[in-house]
């Protein structure tokens, strides 16, 4: 889908949210909402349909199944939420591409981490069905991913004013 499409489609919706958040926001709330569907509808597919519920067996490592869907999730959710990320809600950004990517990379690493970190023990201390443990997760890894976005990743430079 077209860059200018997905941003038009986004902002036909903003109107009635307007008073509550800057477009931004909106525009951040609807990209990683849909990077986040697709997410956790990856992971069920993949822990339910790809892996049956059954560990992975790589020969020298055996994974539990809801860590292994978490890495087959990521290889969808990574280079489409990088995309809505750039290219349509932090567009000010003045950082080179391929800064932004490897910033944007790190911050992913660090939300796979935590996610690994809350579902293993949503799922193996807690005993919260996997699913439902996978959205525990994403709505702490989400928090925390924006504000990193938006301060760090995609970080636009600040005009600099002239005080007398």
């Amino acid at each position: 889908m077209p860059k200018k499409l997905i941003i038009s489609f986004i902002d036909y919706f903003y109107p009635p949210f307007s008073r509550l958040m800057p477009l931004q926001t909106f525009r951040y709330a609807a990209c990683g909402g849909a990077n986040t569907v697709v997410d956790i509808v990856m992971y069920a597919i993949a822990y339910n349909f790809i892996l049956h519920k059954h560990d992975l067996d790589l020969g020298f490592f055996v994974m539990k199944p809801h860590i292994a869907s978490i890495i087959i999730a990521f290889l969808v959710s990574f280079p489409l939420g990088f995309f809505l990320m750039r290219n349509i809600v932090f567009t000010q950004s003045t950082l080179q591409g391929r800064v932004q990517l490897f910033r944007y990379f790190v911050l992913v690493v660090i939300c796979l981490f935590l996610n690994y970190v809350f579902i293993k023990l949503f799922v193996e201390q807690v005993h919260i069905y996997p699913t439902f443990a996978k959205i525990l997760t994403t709505i702490i890894v989400v928090t925390f991913s924006y504000l990193t976005q938006k301060n760090y990743t995609f970080k636009a430079e600040q005009v600099k004013t002239d005080r007398l």
